[in-house]
């Protein structure tokens, strides 16, 4: 596969990533290590919760979303993708057990650095949704 260089990253340019579905054991798992609350570790607690059901940490749900594009784009951007800064993020739905999860990335600016001209800085926007096209997650990143 052909590597893509700064100067291949164009605004408007979007990728899509493969798929991953959450069960309920990956979603109990990541809270008991990360996010040990009620509504991610018990679906019977999680009923009576403000998610009224058992949902995946906003966190795992940007984490997987991370190693989907990672999957997608490491391999392919020529010294690979070195995050600076998240500028916005936001969980619009939960993710449920059995939620297949979808990431779509645009590119919404690129520019050389200015402190380190040799590399660039490429502004992306991801979307993380479900198979109904639920969103789930929205990034904004450099």
């Amino acid at each position: 596969m052909e590597k893509l260089y700064f100067e291949d990253f164009q605004p408007g340019m979007r990728f899509e990533t493969a798929t991953r579905t959450l069960t309920a054991d990956d979603i109990i798992g990541f809270a008991r290590q990360h996010d040990p609350q009620p509504f991610h570790l018990d679906a019977r607690l999680a009923e009576h919760s403000v998610f009224a059901g058992l949902a995946a940490s906003g966190w795992q749900t940007a984490t997987t979303s991370m190693r989907l594009v990672v999957d997608l784009l490491a391999d392919r951007v020529a010294g690979g993708l070195v995050g600076m800064q998240v500028d916005k993020m936001r969980w619009p739905r939960p993710t449920r057990p059995g939620d297949t999860l979808k990431v779509t990335l645009e590119i919404l600016k690129a520019k050389r650095s200015t402190t380190q001209p040799e590399f660039g800085v490429v502004g992306w926007r991801w979307t993380t949704t479900n198979q109904g096209t639920s969103q789930k997650t929205e990034n904004k990143a450099r």
